[in-house]
């Protein structure tokens, strides 16, 4: 059965989910943001993630890359990697009351300069990140500093949910650029060619990427990111929205833009300073991924 609401029509299933999920965030939103972060946090953590098989996921994961690792670690981290997915969600829906909290991140590394260097100059950024800590902090704290960025971002395929999506990203940065054709491809290049930034996070399974080391494992990684920057002289720069607690307190870490080689030695220098990360703060990191796709599939 097909509904339609204005311009945009899809299934009954789609529009029941949109009520669903919109009546929930909507509800959340009325709560302080610093309880959103606490309850999305504990549900995601208790319920959603045992459900979802996520704690199986991040047991999996460790017994790959870290199987001495003492049990009673890897139980917590079952507990508290879910709790800090949530707290992302959570933020991200948040908007401006997200921005609001994490402009005020405290900056720590030593890639600002380079980045002021690359905006004085007009040239386009790429931001490179992973799945770690709140990673639109770097929107947040960056458009606040007069940095022209863009997100980019997958579309969902509920086309009622979809606009709300959009808007709650656009809230913190503008312009927002689907990652879903060629048309889209040219749209992003165009605006980091004028100076623009965009972040991109690398660490998913990718098919068509060749295989790289993280954390010691097989690990397929697209190195679109390093063409980009190679192809059109941009800086490439690794950056790190940390949560330094559930209250909504951030610290914002931007390294030296990594040097311009070839794809393969850039892309495995993102996936050390991911795993470089990840490692300081184990807590953070989406340890959820299927992210060691390369290693578990290879021939024994």
């Amino acid at each position: 059965m097909k509904i339609k609401r204005g311009e945009i029509e899809g299934s009954l299933a789609d529009f029941v989910q949109n009520i669903a999920l919109r009546g929930l965030l909507d509800t959340v939103a009325l709560l302080p943001f610093s309880w959103r972060l606490k309850i999305i946090g504990f549900a995601t953590s208790r319920v959603i993630g045992p459900l979802a098989g996520y704690n199986t996921r991040v047991r999996d994961n460790l017994a790959l890359i870290m199987p001495d690792l003492p049990e009673t670690e890897v139980k917590r981290l079952m507990r508290v990697v879910p709790a800090n997915a949530g707290r992302t969600m959570a933020e991200l829906y948040s908007g401006v009351d997200f921005k609001r909290r994490a402009q005020n991140a405290e900056i720590v590394g030593d890639g600002m300069p380079a980045l002021e260097a690359a905006m004085d100059n007009k040239q386009g950024v790429i931001l490179v990140s992973g799945h770690f800590g709140s990673y639109e902090v770097a929107r947040a704290v960056l458009s606040n500093r007069g940095f022209n960025v863009a997100a980019l971002f997958k579309p969902f395929t509920n086309p009622f949910f979809d606009p709300y999506y959009q808007r709650k990203i656009g809230e913190i940065s503008q312009p927002i650029i689907a990652s879903k054709n060629r048309k889209s491809l040219i749209k992003m290049v165009r605006f980091l060619k004028s100076g623009g930034m965009v972040g991109m996070l690398i660490d998913v399974h990718t098919h068509e990427g060749p295989v790289l080391k993280f954390f010691g494992k097989r690990a397929s990684t697209a190195t679109s990111a390093a063409d980009l920057a190679l192809k059109h002289n941009l800086a490439l720069v690794p950056i790190y929205g940390i949560r330094l607690d559930d209250n909504g307190n951030y610290k914002l870490k931007i390294e030296q833009p990594i040097p311009h080689t070839d794809a393969i030695e850039m892309t495995q220098a993102i996936n050390d300073s991911i795993e470089r990360q990840a490692r300081e703060i184990m807590d953070q990191y989406f340890w959820i991924h299927r992210r060691w796709k390369a290693e578990t599939r290879a021939p024994k």
